[in-house]
């Protein structure tokens, strides 16, 4: 028997100097989602005060598309403010955020979406590039593609192959620390029920590393969390934010790295007072 249950969703997207994602990828997304039948969405555009014209195409988009909502931050930009920001000021109640860039494309939003609406609406659903089905910026889903396609597509996107593969080797090394059962803890595309949602793992955060902390305190709450795979493509239009240089890249993951042991500590202490 079909589903017909209907499943109310904000979606969050955090942008930064997105101008050409959000006149591009924005009207297809909100498109296809309007073709489903059971969902009652709307999107949450929350803008970290782009130099470019970000705000303005959102505000044209807004003429045409009613469940669409610009919020500007004029406060310090920060990743992680502008998420939780985007999870008070939902109307529905689930939430989903993910990254602007079109790196996680209308199928995989659909599948995620899917998948929650069918299974259970109080687990949360983490796209994960690292299970079965999933895969990584320049890789598609032929199993038999090289490694020397994998990075022809990506020279020939704005990614940094470097990049790219480390982050599949620091999952690993994260997932080992953490040992929660969840292979990508720095997936940042994330749908589930807005009241599991607390502030507290977005507060004091310099970037992705929030994403940890999120996990880590919905496991501590006791929240089945279940992974999605899902294809990460290379960005579809303007220069990634993530860095291209070694030794800024291993700078940037010593975040992540004290936020997962202190996180390893935070969940034996619950355990321990738990006893």
């Amino acid at each position: 028997m079909e589903n017909k249950r209907i499943y109310p969703l904000t979606i969050i997207l955090p942008t930064y100097n997105e101008e050409e994602n959000m006149n591009i990828w924005l009207p297809e997304v909100i498109s296809q989602l309007s073709d489903v039948s059971y969902l009652d969405f709307e999107i949450l555009v929350v803008d970290d005060n782009s130099k470019d014209l970000t705000q303005s195409v959102v505000n044209n988009l807004i003429l045409s598309y009613k469940n669409l909502r610009l919020i500007t931050r004029l406060d310090e930009p920060s990743l992680s403010d502008s998420i939780y920001e985007g999870i008070t000021a939902a109307t529905k109640s689930n939430i989903m955020w993910l990254d602007a860039d079109g790196s996680m494309d209308i199928e995989s939003i659909l599948k995620i979406i899917s998948q929650a609406h069918e299974d259970n609406l109080e687990s949360i659903y983490v796209g994960s590039r690292f299970i079965k089905d999933g895969g990584y910026k320049g890789k598609d889903k032929s199993i038999d593609l090289s490694i020397n396609k994998i990075l022809s597509n990506l020279i020939n996107s704005e990614e940094s192959p470097l990049a790219i593969f480390l982050s599949l080797y620091f999952n690993k090394i994260l997932s080992k620390i953490l040992n929660l059962g969840v292979t990508d803890l720095t997936s940042g595309f994330i749908l589930g029920p807005k009241r599991h949602f607390q502030k507290k793992p977005f507060v004091n955060s310099h970037y992705g590393e929030y994403f940890i902390k999120v996990i880590v305190d919905l496991h501590i709450q006791g929240i089945e969390i279940n992974e999605v795979g899902y294809y990460c493509k290379p960005r579809l239009y303007g220069k990634s934010k993530t860095s291209t240089n070694l030794f800024r890249l291993i700078s940037l993951s010593k975040p992540y790295i004290f936020t997962a042991i202190s996180s390893r500590k935070e969940i034996r202490e619950h355990l321990r007072q738990r006893k």
